[in-house]
């Protein structure tokens, strides 16, 4: 009888279990004379930014990510967009942090956040209830994947790295 109840709680633990990865978008082109038409604002990836976007693709197609969440950049989508057509989910939008964080705490389900060098530390930190990121991430870091793994209300956070390193 003991095992049954092992078991039972074992299962209801792993159901209540889930993870959000949150990352940088992949590298940006950089402006040119090639690109004279690129927008400042909004440049798209560069080709070991289309790289890194599959590199991602191919580290979470089978993590189960039942949402996607970008902002509404041509690089952040783009980052997103490989794993997005490999499992079929489409990208959701979001233009706040905070809005973002009360959705996804409430959200069932794995999650992948594509953001910015000056939002990731926000999300990462307001999902976690603590300072697990000390600031924005530096201009030429890209290779970082933060895992949030919830059990309950429970966060337990991991860094990782992804990809090819980025510059220092």
């Amino acid at each position: 009888m003991k095992w049954i109840f092992a078991f039972t709680t074992a299962l209801l633990l792993a159901s209540c279990t889930r993870t959000v990865y949150v990352v940088r978008h992949a590298e940006k082109a950089v402006l040119s004379d090639s690109l004279p038409n690129m927008s400042k604002t909004d440049p798209p990836l560069s080709e070991a930014g289309k790289v890194r976007a599959i590199v991602l693709r191919e580290l979470l197609k089978k993590k189960h990510i039942q949402h996607i969440y970008s902002t509404n950049y041509i690089r952040t989508f783009y980052t997103a967009d490989p794993l997005s057509k490999a499992i079929g989910v489409n990208i959701q939008a979001y233009a706040d942090v905070d809005s973002l964080v009360n959705v996804v705490k409430n959200q069932k389900g794995n999650i992948l956040i594509v953001g910015h060098s000056n939002t990731v530390d926000d999300i990462v930190n307001k999902l976690t209830g603590t300072t697990n990121v000390a600031g924005d991430l530096k201009d030429t870091e890209y290779d970082n994947l933060f895992v949030i793994k919830f059990r309950g209300r429970k966060a337990m956070f991991e860094k990782r790295k992804y990809g090819y390193p980025s510059n220092p």
